[in-house]
């Protein structure tokens, strides 16, 4: 992607007052949907992207790769929007193998053109932990430094990180610590513990310490707060109240896709319709057939809710078994 600043560079240095990211997402932060948000966003609002998680045991094996550089795809019209508003776009990955880190690293730098690699080592769900990757990592210190470290070494771009507070309880200020030490170009913390999922509040005191301790061990590192955030305004002062560099958004995103647009946030039904009709039509040109149109369904809700008629049709479009058919529901409901 062509930026203001050479490819080589930490983009992460180049931001300077508060900047806001949308949380990747699984099933939800394809190339399609990042594409929808930019397009109705402002390039001062919205500066970072990320992809949805990818494997590394997938990207390090032949047979594996096919299963999973679809979350790696980045479509032309997207980079165009990139290019134009000077966002970055970070590809995320998971694991447990610093090896495979390294050599997906490598793989990811040959191959595409991403601003920067975010490491996750804070997904709660059951299957990931399982095998040791993500959220497990939480106090590995060990395995976590070297799983950082090959990430590093495996290519020239800038290596961050994103996690929670800890497993069952908060160990945000030995963790950060830690994490810090390793000389990551960003740290988001989640402000959750694993164990509380997204089931209770965000506790953003957690982001407030480990910003307090960016500060005293390397004020260069950026430190990222997510969890709960509803509106643009609520974000900035957030940062204000926390000292956090920037802000993540996760499903506030879900109850507003103009969310980092500068004008009101209340928009008309035809334009969350024809918002709607962008999104199915371009899901459809991009995947054809090589991806669930079920996935799809779970996006008619951030669109049609709110005004008259909305249940109608909503489940009308859940009951909708491909692209035509839904297009077709929107173009009787609009006659």
């Amino acid at each position: 992607m062509l930026k203001s600043i050479p490819a080589l560079t930490d983009f992460w240095k180049t931001l300077e007052e508060t900047f806001f990211v949308l949380a990747p997402m699984e099933d939800v932060t394809d190339t399609v949907f990042r594409e929808v948000v930019l397009s109705v966003s402002s390039p001062e609002r919205l500066r970072i992207l990320v992809t949805e998680f990818t494997s590394v045991d997938g990207l390090c094996h032949p047979k594996g790769r096919e299963a999973v550089v679809h979350r790696l795809m980045v479509n032309s019209s997207e980079k165009e929007l990139l290019e134009k508003s000077g966002t970055f776009l970070l590809a995320q990955i998971w694991g447990s193998d610093p090896e495979k880190f390294y050599q997906a690293s490598r793989f990811i730098a040959d191959n595409y053109h991403f601003d920067g690699i975010d490491i996750n080592m804070g997904c709660p769900a059951d299957k990931i932990v399982k095998q040791g990757a993500c959220a497990a990592l939480i106090g590995q210190n060990s395995l976590a430094t070297e799983i950082i470290a090959a990430t590093r070494e495996g290519s020239s771009l800038p290596v961050s990180v994103k996690t929670r507070t800890g497993i069952r309880e908060h160990i945000t200020g030995s963790w950060i610590s830690h994490l810090l030490s390793c000389k990551v170009s960003a740290i988001t913390l989640h402000a959750r513990t694993r164990q509380m999922m997204s089931l209770k509040a965000a506790d953003w005191e957690q982001v407030k310490i480990a910003a307090e301790i960016r500060n005293s061990i390397d004020p260069g590192i950026k430190i990222i707060g997510n969890g709960d955030v509803e509106n643009y305004r609520q974000g900035l002062l957030l940062s204000e109240r926390t000292g956090a560099d920037g802000i993540m958004v996760g499903r506030g995103i879900f109850a507003n896709p103009w969310f980092f647009s500068i004008a009101p946030d209340e928009r008309p039904v035809s334009a969350k319709i024809d918002l709607m009709e962008k999104h199915i039509l371009l899901y459809a040109l991009t995947w054809k057939d090589t991806r669930n149109y079920n996935i799809l369904k779970r996006f008619f809700k951030i669109y049609v809710h709110g005004f008259e008629g909305a249940a109608g049709l909503r489940a009308r479009l859940m009951e909708s078994a491909s692209a035509a058919e839904a297009l077709a529901v929107i173009q009787r409901f609009r006659s």
